[in-house]
């Protein structure tokens, strides 16, 4: 998949500027006001990275190793943390560098890759989280349909649906930009090759660019948040109607979690993204961004570990297994 989507910019990509020469790269500049405290800041990242692919692997392994969480609700749990895996790995090994080394060249096409795979994958993030909310829904609202509904097809299809639209948007938004005129600076005020710094680097009419960046990011966030606003609805009216407090307190427990999750992605998301117009043309909210890319992924597993009793049992299962066979 990276080989063919490398081909398509490639070819879309018309790299020559007004002098004639082809842009060959573009710097990342990072965070210049305080690269002073780039080891330790290294070192930090190092380990939220560390921790974030460990954790989010754990989940992977222990819903695919431990049969009694072969359910739906788990196996897109699995797709999720291994989305997860492979979007922090298009950002922040990079961002090591920066705070070890100072600003980064990223040549033209593999910048471009990199904002495709940010994308493809933040995408397809919230597309999942909307059909998470759909599972739960059904779960709670229809328990003695759940499996018959949320049968192995259905749970296919919907992770399918959720990478096809992801890959389908993403694509025609990314291959559009690329096709924009960069004449200089070619300085990107950012730790990765974002979409917005990117339009605002080019000498081209970048407002259908822009309208269009702005018009996909409030698909991909209202589409999911109303999927999820309408499931959760749905929910709390039927957990409210539940005779036994202690049922209503384990339905609001297995929620809780997804709703966390939820309130990180769409708070730092909306705040970055959905944005007719800055005020700073050059402003990439730098420090939003960190807390999606960074501070995310790495909440998740601990959030869906620690506030899910299964998840939980299942992993101290895992530690006694091993403990015993050594």
């Amino acid at each position: 998949m990276y080989n063919d989507v490398r081909m398509m910019l490639w070819k879309e990509m018309p790299m020559e500027m007004e002098n004639g020469t082809a842009v060959q790269e573009f710097t990342l500049e990072g965070f210049p006001d305080i690269q002073h405290l780039g080891k330790f800041l290294f070192l930090v990242h190092l380990l939220t990275y560390l921790a974030s692919i460990a954790g989010n692997a754990v989940i992977v392994t222990i819903i695919c190793a431990n049969s009694r969480l072969h359910m739906p609700m788990y196996f897109f749990l699995s797709i999720f943390s291994f989305v997860e895996c492979c979007f922090i790995n298009t950002v922040i090994p990079k961002l090591l560098v920066i705070f070890l080394l100072g600003k980064q060249n990223v040549s033209f096409p593999a910048c471009f890759i990199q904002t495709f795979f940010f994308f493809f994958l933040g995408a397809a993030g919230f597309f999942l989280i909307a059909v998470m909310s759909l599972d739960r829904y059904v779960a709670i609202c229809k328990p003695l349909h759940y499996l018959t509904i949320m049968n192995l097809k259905t749970c296919s299809f919907l992770v399918t649906t959720c990478f096809t639209l992801a890959f389908t948007l993403i694509t025609g938004l990314v291959v559009k930009v690329s096709q924009l005129s960069f004449c200089g600076p070619y300085v990107i005020p950012h730790f990765f090759c974002d979409i917005g710094p990117l339009i605002h680097l080019s000498c081209s009419d970048t407002k259908p660019t822009e309208m269009l960046a702005f018009v996909l990011a409030l698909f991909i966030l209202l589409t999911s948040l109303i999927i999820t606003i309408i499931a959760y609805s749905n929910i709390i009216v039927t957990i409210v109607q539940l005779p036994s407090a202690r049922e209503r307190q384990k339905a609001f427990s297995t929620c809780s979690s997804h709703l966390i999750v939820l309130s990180l992605m769409y708070g730092s998301c909306v705040f970055i993204y959905v944005k007719l117009k800055q005020t700073n043309r050059m402003d990439s909210n730098r420090e939003a961004a960190l807390v999606n890319t960074v501070v995310t992924p790495l909440l998740n597993p601990v959030i869906y570990t620690l506030r899910n009793k299964q998840v939980h049992q299942a992993l101290r299962e895992t530690m006694c297994r091993m403990k015993m066979s050594r």
